[in-house]
């Protein structure tokens, strides 16, 4: 079927392919890397499903990936985690990594309950003390081979919390990284994780910090341009021919990766709607505009001064960009 014959229902459904559809950056490489420094190497050479030792007392180490929200740093490490080589399940009694997010309201208690349900453990009585807990924690890691611990939001853990709270949670995480039984910690969240947690010297220790950087137009726009184009092939649609687009697009998009890619299927799947043959900066407008809440003088695809808007996290600070 070629592109002019396809449906409303064609474009919508090719724009929720697009949508699950992970796409690779260099970013996935770099944290590859700090995964496999994390794990133990065969023979051969290659990492195997044993978490890393760095001294005799068994210690492990582990990574804190930070970024602002909305760059797409979630995405990020699963992919890496699930489709890592070493870290596929030999059968179902192994689970290699265990990935959760931090339960609300956050204790130490309640996380250990989460992993524990991640890790396929049978129902956990919430009588049962904090020790107790963390102990099957360890104990069920061991059965099922896990080598990393994934914590997703992991900045939660912290929150307004006194110091005394801060440590509570230092300590467990530590604990888990320490003797007979260790994995590998694997922390991601916004900046405010690493400001916290480093204030621990043994966090700093333990731990490697991988920053994800903005996106930029300069550096960056060829790769967009590209992202764009591909998706539009995808959709039925030819690909807009804005100059500024990709520029506008980053800044709308506070420059974070995630929210690049969210806003581009955003603005396919309202051209989609109008069944159009082109997607055009008009899409992108409507569909940011509609997101953000804002007038046609504050839509940075619309703005001639657009990079005069000041974007905050909640809301939009007009500069004079009509």
């Amino acid at each position: 079927m070629s592109a002019s014959e396809l449906t409303i229902n064609d474009k919508l459904a090719a724009v929720d392919r697009l949508r699950d559809k992970y796409l690779a950056t260099p970013r996935d490489v770099q944290f590859r890397g700090y995964l496999d420094r994390l794990l133990q190497r065969g023979d051969d050479g290659n990492p195997i499903p044993r978490p890393r030792l760095y001294n005799k007392a068994g210690d492990t180490r582990g990574v804190a990936v930070v970024e602002p929200a909305g760059g797409g740093k979630t995405s990020l490490v699963h992919h890496g985690l699930k489709s890592h080589p070493a870290l596929q399940p030999r059968d179902a009694a192994h689970q290699p990594w265990v990935g959760v997010r931090v339960p609300s309201p956050a204790t130490a208690k309640s996380l250990g309950i989460e992993i524990l349900n991640a890790s396929g453990y049978p129902s956990v009585s919430r009588s049962q003390t904090e020790d107790d807990i963390m102990r099957k924690v360890r104990h069920h890691f061991k059965l099922r081979g896990t080598a990393i611990l994934w914590i997703d939001e992991a900045h939660d853990l912290f929150g307004a919390g006194s110091k005394f709270k801060v440590d509570v949670f230092l300590k467990t995480v530590r604990n888990l990284m320490q003797g007979d039984g260790a994995v590998s910690v694997v922390l991601s969240g916004v900046e405010s994780l690493w400001q916290i947690a480093s204030c621990d010297d043994q966090v700093t220790r333990r731990y490697w910090r991988l920053p994800l950087g903005d996106v930029c137009p300069q550096s960056d726009r060829r790769a967009l341009t590209k992202v764009i184009a591909g998706f539009c092939d995808v959709a039925g649609m030819r690909p807009p021919s804005d100059e500024d687009l990709v520029d506008r697009l980053v800044h709308a998009s506070r420059g974070r990766f995630g929210r690049c890619i969210e806003n581009i299927l955003a603005a396919l799947e309202e051209a989609a709607l109008d069944d159009a043959e082109q997607l055009t900066i008009n899409h992108f407008a409507e569909s940011w505009g509609m997101q953000e809440g804002c007038g046609m003088g504050q839509n940075v695809f619309l703005a001639r001064h657009w990079a005069k808007i000041d974007l905050g996290e909640t809301q939009l600070h007009w500069e004079g960009a009509r």
